[in-house]
């Protein structure tokens, strides 16, 4: 069975791709590794003053952050002690990319707990190694390091133009696009399937239905697996560890809307019987299997 490509462009610094973690670990959980996951970093930002420049305020964003909460991820909404650019972190991703391959996506999620969860500075150095310092399989302070290294920064760039692509894509066509900074690039979150030359889009935030359409037109032949009975077997299948929005939306069946309380309980049974750790998260918590 032909492996479905896909193409994730995204950025630890926007709340609408980690709003969308719960949606990614459906995919992730139901076709496994039939999909073959690329990340590619948006870089929203170069500058602090970039966003200074569009009205971003410490204040504005940490109340911004609150709207966020229906979706699920935990959250701290503080006001950071200054308003900071993406792409220091973006750079640390590209660099696992280069250096640890397979831990980008560990480093990126790591990232994006400090965003939104702590008062952390995406372009900080103290602040980048201190998210990323407990990803196991990686040197953090060697990926730091390395977000000047010359083959970073090319790499970082190939990523920043692909992303700026989406000019009469779908997703434009869709509003789901963006021109921050000149060229119309996706925005983050946003998916591109293909298969054999057919290429699919779910450009920008889309419920987990929509990425489930695509994937079913595009290769109908996909085994699709059911949601766990055991939420022990779920938390062995991501070593990093889950929310409990996220196991939540993988338990839910078809389209039905996640049971998040039901979740809570089976998660506090696990950690009870000895068989999960619960490690405080803003105002939720990240769930391990032990």
């Amino acid at each position: 069975m032909a492996k479905i490509d896909v193409t994730h462009f995204s950025d630890p610094g926007c709340p609408w791709a980690y709003s969308a973690s719960p949606a990614l670990a459906v995919l992730r959980w139901r076709y496994g590794d039939q999909l073959d996951w690329r990340l590619r970093l948006v870089g929203l930002t170069e500058s602090p003053e970039q966003y200074e420049r569009r009205g971003y305020t410490t204040e504005g964003s940490a109340l911004g952050r609150m709207t966020f909460r229906r979706y699920g991820m935990p959250l701290t909404p503080a006001p950071k002690r200054r308003v900071s650019a993406t792409s220091p972190a973006c750079r640390v991703v590209v660099a696992a990319k280069l250096r640890f391959p397979g831990r980008e996506d560990a480093v990126f999620r790591a990232l994006q707990f400090a965003q939104f969860t702590t008062g952390a500075l995406l372009d900080d150095p103290d602040d980048l190694l201190a998210a990323i310092q407990d990803v196991p399989g990686i040197d953090a302070v060697a990926l730091v390091a390395a977000r000047d290294d010359e083959d970073v920064v090319a790499a970082y760039q190939e990523d920043k133009a692909e992303t700026r692509t989406a000019e009469g894509s779908p997703t434009e066509m869709q509003g789901k696009a963006a021109a921050t900074d000149g060229p119309v690039r996706y925005t983050a979150p946003s998916l591109v399937f293909s298969r054999n030359g057919t290429r699919l889009e779910a450009g920008g935030f889309q419920p987990v239905e929509a990425y489930d359409v695509v994937l079913a037109n595009l290769a109908p032949d996909l085994e699709r697996r059911e949601p766990p009975e055991d939420v022990g077997e779920l938390l062995a299948g991501f070593p990093d560890g889950l929310t409990t929005q996220e196991v939540a939306a993988v338990r839910a069946r078809g389209n039905e809307p996640p049971h998040r309380a039901d979740a809570e309980r089976a998660l506090i049974s696990l950690v009870a019987n000895g068989r999960a750790e619960r490690v405080p998260l803003g105002d939720d918590a990240l769930w391990r299997a032990i």
